[in-house]
């Protein structure tokens, strides 16, 4: 495509939109399971006006936008609040999970040198199921990467004692999962944590998935363990702000015990031509929309909403459970959140993966073990019996080796 000559009217370039968005994934409807957080019509109706509202302000220039700095501390205030952070404790928004989990590494190396540590090769100790951004992260800053395999007693969680071995002089970070993606599970933080402060080491914990379900499935009686900075091990934090939190993309948070810890995050530079800047994330320009669709969210729904939106999801993965329970699937671990990897031991999951997938469900899979994978949102309380009515058609297609011709049930969705 090249640039046009002339510019054309409105309505012509929205029809085009929309046609272009006819092939995507039909998330409105509630059967897309990843990617997108369907909290509602008004969720989505606040999260546009906000974003709106503040779309051409910047972040980068908190003079300039007091606004937005005063709505970005709020926020950050309100997060500390829920994943009790101490009086001292910090943070910023970032634009997403893996900014939020590169900056939490930045943060540890730096601060592991100014103790006169892993100033050659740094390292850090993941569990196998640690999210991926880590290892982009270790990749953009030469740092070396260990893996550790999970625990050997189903429960798909980190094994402390063996990371634990995999410590020594230049580890920079131990990360715990609460939850991890590819399973749901919520990692031993608590066992980390005393690990962690053994042996010295600093402890990330990887909130992104549960930052802003945790809390709130806690309160609704969920058996949620200690994953926040209530464990005195922990160091830091990632936590979306629009997964669970159901705010706009891209918003996270990056959350630290102290002020002290956080000071060796920002970039401070003035030895150059222009005029010194600070910027306390990967990102110089920092979307105005994305901090006031946040704020915004958060307010609009409060502790009784987030409760009320994460007990429908823990609810339809409990109704989830029961109709994988009566197929024959067997659910990976005990997740207790919105997540949930599941498997049938006569079935191969990448096929039925192409079954569900051809009658319109745009979900993931999990490679250990071979898996289908659901995020669930609110939106799916409504029509999870209609994907359990697929995945049994899908079950049948595959057993009878009938996977890959049309399937019957297609034009209930056209």
């Amino acid at each position: 495509m090249k640039l046009p000559e002339k510019g054309q009217d409105w309505p012509a370039i929205k029809a085009m939109l929309e046609s272009r968005g006819a092939g995507d994934a039909k998330w409105r409807d509630g059967k897309t399971a990843v990617y997108v957080f369907n909290a509602g019509e008004d969720v989505e109706r606040v999260q546009k006006e906000a974003y709106a509202a503040f779309m051409s302000e910047n972040g980068l220039g908190p003079l300039a936008f007091p606004s937005l700095a005063q709505m970005e501390k709020d926020v950050i205030s309100m997060a500390l609040g829920l994943l009790h952070g101490p009086e001292e404790a910090t943070g910023a928004m970032t634009s997403g999970g893996t900014d939020s989990i590169t900056m939490a590494v930045k943060t540890a190396r730096d601060y592991a040198r100014s103790q006169g540590r892993a100033r050659e090769q740094a390292n850090i100790i993941l569990p196998q199921s640690a999210h991926l951004a880590f290892d982009k992260a270790a990749h953009l800053m030469d740092i070396e990467v260990r893996r550790i395999p999970l625990k050997t007693d189903g429960s798909f969680e980190a094994d402390p004692a063996a990371m634990g071995e995999a410590v020594d002089k230049d580890t920079i970070m131990m990360v715990g999962s609460a939850p991890n993606f590819p399973h749901g599970i919520i990692d031993p933080i608590e066992a980390l944590g005393r690990l962690a402060q053994e042996k010295g080491v600093w402890l990330h914990v990887d909130a992104c998935v549960g930052g802003y379900f945790a809390p709130f499935a806690r309160m609704n009686g969920e058996p949620v363990p200690p994953f926040d900075f209530e464990v005195p091990g922990v160091m830091s934090m990632s936590a979306d702000l629009h997964k669970y939190g159901y705010a706009a993309k891209g918003a996270s948070t990056v959350l630290f015990r102290s002020e002290d810890l956080y000071s060796f995050m920002p970039f401070d530079l003035a030895g150059w031509s222009g005029a010194p800047m600070k910027t306390p994330t990967l990102a110089g320009t920092r979307p105005g929309g994305a901090i006031s669709a946040a704020w915004a969210v958060m307010n609009y729904l409060g502790v009784e909403g987030y409760r009320r939106l994460q007990g429908k999801v823990c609810e339809t993965r409990k109704r989830l459970e029961t109709g994988l329970d009566r197929l024959g699937f067997q659910v990976v671990g005990k997740p207790v959140l919105g997540l949930i990897a599941f498997h049938h031991p006569d079935l191969h999951s990448f096929a039925l993966y192409g079954e569900i997938y051809r009658r319109g469900w745009f979900t993931s899979v999990t490679k250990q073990p071979p898996s289908l994978h659901l995020m669930l949102s609110p939106k799916h309380a409504d029509v999870v019996d209609a994907y359990l009515a697929d995945l049994e058609a899908a079950c049948e297609a595959v057993r009878s080796g009938e996977a890959g011709s049309k399937p019957k049930v297609e034009a209930r969705y056209s």
